[in-house]
């Protein structure tokens, strides 16, 4: 039905372009969780003793990189105009604003890899490396630690030392990590790290009310990774 409403000319043409739309989806569905399995092996490679811990916004990143390298592979196939196309539109790219998460600067990769797939006509690799990269981005960032805010809590009044057992409770039941890093007797002060979604001004209204007749301050100074 559809085809009838088409020319003649362009009818004709239909079948061989769904077909070489199938075949490319069919070297993607063995290409790409190739590219995935070995980026893995390569991302997770046994640390030596002495090197720096990985992280593992790092360790997804790599992943997903070689997932985007295979897709882009797929793009140009023999096509060395394609090739250059790919490298021109690539060097007009400046991005400067900072970037927490290392994932962000590959997905923003992938979403021109997924364009250029679209700009030469290969819908069905397009639809099928964006859904693949979003399963793959889904699995790695299941087993992401969860984020946590770096505080340092500073918590003064007229004999701190004497509700710190408390402020170090309320610290526990919010689900914060802490270590005393200073204690005197104006002052007390924590290095704190907080679950990403878990509000200061809740744990220091608890801490105000250790003293309901005031001359406590909490005072946060968030650090920054």
């Amino acid at each position: 039905m559809f085809e009838q409403g088409l020319p003649p000319e362009f009818s004709r043409y239909i079948p061989d372009i769904l077909e070489s739309h199938a075949a490319m989806v069919a070297r993607a569905l063995l290409a790409l969780p190739v590219a995935a399995l070995l980026g893995t092996a390569l991302a997770i490679r046994p640390r030596r003793r002495g090197t720096p811990q990985r992280s593992a916004a790092v360790i997804q990143t790599q992943i997903i990189l070689a997932v985007v390298g295979g897709v882009v592979m797929l793009i140009v196939g023999a096509s060395l105009a394609r090739a250059f196309g790919i490298v021109g539109v690539a060097s007009l790219i400046r991005y400067r604003t900072k970037i927490d998460d290392p994932k962000d600067s590959v997905v923003m990769l992938g979403c021109l890899t997924v364009g250029l797939a679209s700009g030469v006509e290969l819908y069905g690799l397009a639809i099928f490396s964006t859904l693949f990269i979003l399963g793959v981005l889904w699995i790695v960032e299941s087993f992401e630690p969860e984020q946590k805010k770096v505080f340092e809590l500073k918590v003064t009044g007229a004999d701190p030392t004497a509700i710190r057992n408390d402020v170090e409770a309320i610290l526990r039941r919010n689900a914060a990590t802490y270590e005393l890093r200073s204690a005197g007797t104006k002052e007390l002060i924590y290095q704190t790290q907080l679950p990403f979604l878990a509000r200061t001004d809740r744990i220091s209204n608890a801490i105000l009310a250790l003293e309901p007749a005031g001359g406590t301050e909490v005072v946060w100074e968030e650090k920054k990774k």
